[in-house]
């Protein structure tokens, strides 16, 4: 397949402004997200899809620019923008505020576009903090490496451990965080961005529920990597002294 990577990059975030163009390390931060995804073996080109000049002016130096419209009402929408008018088959959405994203990750991802229409990643849920949180959204799976459902809330509900610590009920049971990593084939993209928002997607504002809602399967692959995002301000020396690890 001829896949294309595209980082969608805001500068008006709420809780960080200017995210992409903040300096980690000594580089910008949408520069490390694309000089990872730059080894990725599946992808023919990475591109950065912005609106904002700003980021546009520094991300030319190291990829492909693509400007879009202001008022995207999410990162899908800005990158079938993209996508519409770019030659390939299939595209892989990545996240803009990961500097250390795993290329294999990427590659996993690609690969399973090959089955089928849509395709995403998971890792097993180590932390209590991450089971307990709304903000890391859970992911459930069949038999056939296919998603049942995305939700905030923790699934399944593990009933014969209910009563117990959050600590016991993690260790019950092999929960599964879905990381924001989405390969698309291009008309299933650009046919999915076209549906209006579904009632489950409005419910726990979650993109992908759309999908499941209209039909759509998604292959989840499964990987021994966790992301580690620049959410907010107090995130960035976490991140730098991960970088100087390498770990």
């Amino acid at each position: 397949m001829n896949i294309v990577g595209i980082i969608p990059a805001r500068y008006a975030s709420t809780r960080f402004p200017g995210k992409p163009l903040h300096p980690i390390a000594g580089k910008p931060l949408i520069q490390h997200v694309v000089e990872q995804c730059q080894k990725a073996k599946s992808l023919r080109e990475v591109i950065v899809a912005t609106d904002d000049e700003r980021i546009a002016e520094v991300a030319r130096k190291f990829c492909r620019v693509e400007m879009t419209r202001a008022e995207h009402p999410s990162g899908s929408d800005r990158i079938a923008e993209v996508a519409a008018r770019v030659a390939c088959d299939a595209v892989i959405n990545i996240q803009g505020d990961e500097p250390a994203i795993d290329p294999a990750v990427i590659d996993v991802v690609a690969g399973a576009l090959n089955e089928s229409e849509m395709s995403t990643a998971a890792t097993a849920i180590r932390d209590v903090g991450d089971y307990d949180s709304p903000n890391v959204v859970k992911v459930v799976v069949s038999a056939s490496g296919r998603a049942l459902y995305f939700s905030r809330r923790t699934i399944p509900f593990v009933r014969e451990a209910a009563s117990r610590s959050s600590v016991e009920q993690l260790a019950a049971f092999p929960f599964l965080k879905h990381l924001g990593i989405y390969g698309y084939r291009r008309e299933t993209l650009l046919r999915l961005v076209r549906w209006p928002v579904s009632p489950l997607e409005n419910a726990e504002k979650l993109e992908q529920l759309r999908a499941l809602e209209n039909g759509i399967q998604i292959a989840v692959v499964k990987v021994d990597y966790d992301s580690v995002g620049v959410d907010v301000p107090e995130d960035v020396a976490r991140v730098e002294a991960l970088l100087r690890t390498g770990e």
